[in-house]
C-alpha cells in the first residue's frame, strides 16, 4: 500500500514535547495539535479501512476482519479488528510459540441462558486474553439486537427478547473484554432484526417501541460498560440508513447517552461516505479507495466541514492510542486454551435449560445402556455460521461426550448413524479441498435427519437391549439467511417420525426417552413435547458440546439455565409474524424494503403474559434437579434506588443454583403497560442442600419508566406498583408493593419518527387465529 508520510523534520519543532520513541505521547491537550498537522489525505485514510501491513509499527493477523491506516512517521500504527461473537475469529497459523486456534464458546443465546453477568464477564476476559495473545486490537462483539421474531437467522448471536437481560449480559461481555485492554464493538446499532433485505430495509418502529425495546439494551451497555466502538447496522431507521443518521448517532448516542467512543460501519456495503461522516459514523470498513476520495472531495467542496472531519479523526486517534498495537504489542506466549476450554464447558453446562423431566428421569445413572438416535448426536453443532464461526481446535460430538462419560452406546445404532453421517458429509460437502480446520469450522456440514420409516424392526429390536433412548434434534443457523417455517421452526417429517416411533416403542417396554435440543433457538415444541419424558435445551454449546451435555445428563452438573425468550405454542401466535419476511416469498416491498413493527412494545412475554395466551415454555423458565424456596422478600429505598432482597434456600437433595428474576407491575394509567416487565435478576452460588443465600437486586425510578411519545419523555407515573420475585415470568414466588408518590419524567429529543405512521397494537389482543386466517 502506498503511504503519504509527513516529513518528520518538519514536525519535530511542533511536536518536540509530543514525540518519544517515534510515538505520540497522547493526552487530551495535544491531540488537537496532532490533528492540525495531518494532511487532508492522511485524515481521510485514517477514517477508511485498508489492507493490513507488517511494515513499520504495524502487524497483520491472518484472518482479521479489517485494519486501519498507519502513519509510521508519527508512530501511529494500523490497528486490526476481528470478528468474535463467541471467540476470536482469525485464521489458525502455526508459529514457534503456538498455533493460533481460538476457543469456541457457546452461542450468545446459550450465554444469555446462564442469566449470569459474571459468566458474561468471564467469557469476555477469556476472549480478551486470546485477542491480546494473537495481537488483535478490537473484537467485533457483542450483538444485542432484540429477538423480535424467532425466524431471524442471526438470533443465536443475540441475547434475548428482553432489552434489560440483553443489556446487562452485553455489558458484562464488554467489561470482560475491555478489562484486558482490548476494545469491544457494540452492534448492530439499531434494529437489525431480520436478515432478509437487511441491507435496505426501513425498520418502521413507533417511538415508544424504539425507545423501550430496541434502543434500551444499547443504552444500558453504553452507560454500564462504555464500549470502545459501536457498529452501525445496515438497515434504515426513520427512513435513513442508521450509519448516516445524525438523530441516532449524534442526538441519541452522543448527546443523550454521552458516548465518546468511535462509531464504525458494518462490513462491505458501501454508502455515501460524506453522508456517513455527517451522520456520525467515524470509520468506514473494510474500506476502499473511493471512500478516501469521497472524503477528500467532500471537504474541498464543502459537503464535509473541517470540524466534522477532525472530530472523527479525534475519535479514531483516541481508539488507536488505547490499542495494544500502539502500546508495542509483540508475540509473547500462547493463551490458556486449556483453561478457556474449561470455561467454555462451564458456560455451556450453566446455560443448558431443562425443559421437562417427568419422573425425575434425568440424571441418567452411570454406565447405563443408551440407544442414541439422531444424526446430530454423531455430528454435533458447536455454533452458527458467518462472522461467529470460530476456528477452533476441536468439537466434541454428543456421542463422544457420552461415551467418555462412561455410557454404553448401542453399537448397531452407532454404526448405522456413523455410516450415514459419513455418506451425507461426502455428498453435501461443497468444499472437498478444504483444510482440516476449515472442515471443522467454515465448511462444516449440518446433516439432515435420517428417515427411520423403514427401521421399525431396528427400533424395536434395539429397545429391548438398552435401558433408555436419547434423541438429538439439530438445527443450523447463520447470518446468510433467515430461518424457514417448514423443516426449521417446525420439525421435519423425519424428526416427527423419529420422536413418535422411538417414544412409543420405549414406553411400551416401560423405558424412558429424553430429547436433547442442539439447536439455534426457538422451535415449535407444543405439538410433540408430551411424547418424551425429558427435554434438555443445549443450544449451540461450543467446542465442548458433547462433554458439556454429558455432564448435565449424568448429573455431574445440575442444570440452572433459564430461557432468555418465550417459546410460543405456534408461530402464528407471535404478533410480529404478520410483519416478518418469509424466506423465498419476496424480494421487494413489505417486509423487504420496509417492515412495519405493528406489534409495538408487545414482544415476547410482554405480549403473551398480558393477554394470558397459552405457550409452550415461558420466558425465564428452567427446571433443576433440586428445589428452592423463596422467603423473606424485602424492599427498601436507599440513596435514590430501590433495593430488593430475598432469601433463596435449597430445599432439595442435591446442590444447585437458582436464578432470581425481579418483575415490576405498574399501575395502569395513561400509558398502557405490560402486566410485568423484568427489571433485575441475580443468580445464587452453588447451594448445597439446606444452604441459603440472600440475593440483593437494585433498580431506579428511571428503570421502571415508560416512554411517553406524545411528550418526548420517559415517565414514571405515581401510584402503587407490585414487585414480584420469580423463577420465571409466569412463576412468582413472592411479592411486595411500593408507592411512587408523584410523577417523575426525563425529557429527551423528539427524533427518529417512522416515515409513515405505523398502525400499532394500542391494546394487545389474542391474534393467533386472525393471523392464520390471513395467511
Amino acid at each position: 500500500m502506498k503511504k503519504t508520510l509527513i516529513p518528520i523534520v518538519s514536525l519535530i519543532l511542533s511536536f518536540s514535547n509530543v514525540l518519544a520513541n517515534n510515538k505520540p505521547e497522547y493526552n487530551d491537550k495535544n491531540i488537537n495539535n496532532i490533528i492540525n498537522h495531518l494532511t487532508l489525505e492522511q485524515k481521510a485514510r485514517l477514517l477508511v479501512g485498508c489492507l493490513g501491513s507488517d511494515n513499520g509499527l504495524s502487524h497483520t493477523v491472518a484472518g482479521a476482519a479489517g485494519y486501519t491506516f498507519p502513519i509510521d512517521s508519527l508512530g501511529i500504527p494500523s490497528i486490526n479488528l476481528a470478528d468474535g461473537p463467541v471467540g476470536v475469529r482469525i485464521t489458525p497459523v502455526s508459529s514457534k510459540k503456538y498455533t493460533s486456534y481460538s476457543t469456541c464458546f457457546p452461542s450468545t443465546t446459550a450465554l444469555a441462558a446462564t442469566w449470569s453477568e459474571e459468566m458474561a464477564q468471564l467469557e469476555g476476559n477469556a476472549i480478551g486474553d486470546e485477542a491480546k495473545a494473537y495481537g488483535v486490537d478490537i473484537i467485533l462483539t457483542p450483538g444485542i439486537n432484540i429477538m423480535r421474531n424467532p425466524l431471524c437467522g442471526r438470533n443465536f448471536e443475540y441475547f434475548s427478547e428482553d432489552p434489560y437481560l440483553a443489556g446487562i449480559m452485553g455489558s458484562g461481555m464488554i467489561n470482560g473484554i475491555q478489562d484486558k485492554g482490548i476494545g469491544a464493538s457494540l452492534k448492530h446499532f439499531v434494529a437489525n432484526n431480520q436478515q432478509t433485505g437487511k441491507l435496505y430495509n426501513d425498520a418502521r418502529i413507533s417511538l415508544r417501541a424504539l425507545r423501550e425495546i430496541y434502543l434500551r439494551g444499547f443504552e444500558i451497555c453504553i452507560k454500564n460498560s462504555n464500549p470502545w466502538t459501536v457498529m452501525g447496522s445496515y438497515n434504515k431507521i426513520g427512513g435513513k440508513y442508521t450509519q448516516a443518521n445524525p438523530e441516532l448517532l449524534k442526538t441519541i448516542l452522543r448527546d443523550e447517552w454521552k458516548y465518546t467512543g468511535l462509531v464504525m460501519t458494518d462490513w462491505y456495503k458501501k454508502r455515501d461516505t460524506p453522508d456517513q461522516l455527517n451522520g456520525g459514523t467515524d470509520l468506514m470498513m473494510p474500506g476502499e479507495q473511493s471512500q478516501i476520495d469521497e472524503i477528500a472531495t467532500g471537504v474541498k467542496n464543502g459537503r464535509i466541514s473541517e470540524a466534522i472531519l477532525n472530530e472523527s479523526v479525534k475519535h479514531m486517534l483516541k481508539l488507536i492510542f488505547k490499542s495494544i498495537s500502539y502500546k508495542g504489542w509483540q508475540y509473547n506466549e500462547a493463551p490458556d486454551l486449556a483453561g478457556n476450554a474449561e470455561l467454555a464447558h462451564k458456560i455451556a453446562t450453566e446455560g443448558m435449560v431443562l425443559l421437562k423431566n417427568e419422573g425425575s428421569f434425568l440424571p441418567i445413572p452411570e454406565k447405563a445402556k443408551i440407544a442414541l438416535f439422531g444424526v446430530t448426536a454423531y455430528k454435533s453443532i458447536a455454533g452458527g455460521t458467518g462472522s461467529s464461526n470460530v476456528n477452533k481446535p476441536y468439537i466434541i460430538d454428543i456421542s463422544t461426550g457420552l461415551e467418555k462419560s462412561g455410557y454404553k452406546l448401542n453399537e448397531r445404532l452407532k454404526g448405522i448413524y456413523t455410516k450415514f453421517v459419513e455418506f451425507q458429509n461426502d455428498l453435501l460437502n461443497k468444499h472437498p479441498e478444504s483444510t482440516d480446520w476449515e472442515k471443522l469450522s467454515y465448511n462444516r456440514t449440518v446433516i439432515p435427519e435420517m428417515d427411520l420409516s423403514k427401521a421399525e424392526s431396528i427400533i424395536e429390536c434395539e429397545a429391548k437391549k438398552n435401558d433408555m433412548a436419547l434423541i438429538v434434534i439439530g438445527r443450523g443457523s447463520g447470518e446468510e439467511s433467515d430461518r424457514r417455517l417448514e423443516g426449521d421452526f417446525y420439525l421435519t417429517p423425519e424428526e416427527k417420525l423419529m420422536i413418535e416411533k422411538v417414544s412409543s416403542q420405549y414406553h411400551s417396554l416401560g423405558k424412558k426417552v429424553a430429547v436433547i435440543m442442539n439447536v439455534c433457538g426457538v422451535m415449535e415444541m407444543n405439538s410433540w413435547k408430551d411424547k418424551p419424558d425429558a427435554i434438555l435445551m443445549a443450544w449451540f454449546p461450543g467446542q465442548e458440546c458433547g462433554a458439556a451435555i454429558a455432564d448435565v445428563i449424568s448429573g455431574k452438573v445440575n442444570p440452572s439455565g433459564k430461557l432468555p425468550m418465550t417459546f410460543p405454542a405456534d408461530y402464528f401466535d407471535i404478533p410480529s409474524s404478520r410483519n416478518f419476511p418469509m424466506v423465498g416469498e419476496t424480494k421487494e416491498g413489505k417486509n423487504f424494503d420496509y417492515t412495519n413493527y405493528e406489534e409495538d412494545i408487545w414482544i415476547g412475554y410482554r405480549y403473551f403474559n398480558t393477554v394470558n395466551l397459552p405457550i409452550a415454555y415461558p420466558f425465564g423458565y428452567g427446571l433443576s434437579y433440586t428445589s428452592f424456596s423463596f422467603a423473606e422478600p424485602r424492599l427498601e429505598r436507599k440513596k435514590g434506588k430501590w433495593v430488593a432482597s430475598i432469601r433463596i434456600k435449597n430445599i432439595g437433595e442435591v446442590s444447585g443454583k437458582e436464578v432470581v428474576q425481579l418483575y415490576v407491575s405498574a399501575p395502569q394509567t395513561s400509558i398502557r403497560k405490560p402486566d410485568t416487565e423484568l427489571k433485575a435478576f441475580g443468580k445464587t452460588r452453588n447451594l448445597k442442600p439446606g444452604e441459603s443465600e440472600i440475593i440483593e437486586l437494585q433498580f431506579t425510578d428511571y428503570d421502571i419508566a415508560s416512554f411517553d411519545a406524545n411528550n418526548s419523555r420517559w415517565l414514571t407515573q405515581k401510584g402503587k406498583y407490585k414487585l414480584s420475585f420469580g423463577s420465571s415470568s409466569r412463576d412468582f414466588k413472592a411479592t411486595v408493593s411500593f408507592n411512587i408518590n408523584k410523577d417523575k419524567s426525563w425529557k429527551v429529543n423528539d427524533v427518529l419518527k417512522p416515515v409513515e405512521k405505523v398502525n400499532v397494537m394500542e391494546f394487545p389482543h389474542k391474534i393467533g387465529e386472525e393471523i392464520k386466517d390471513n395467511k
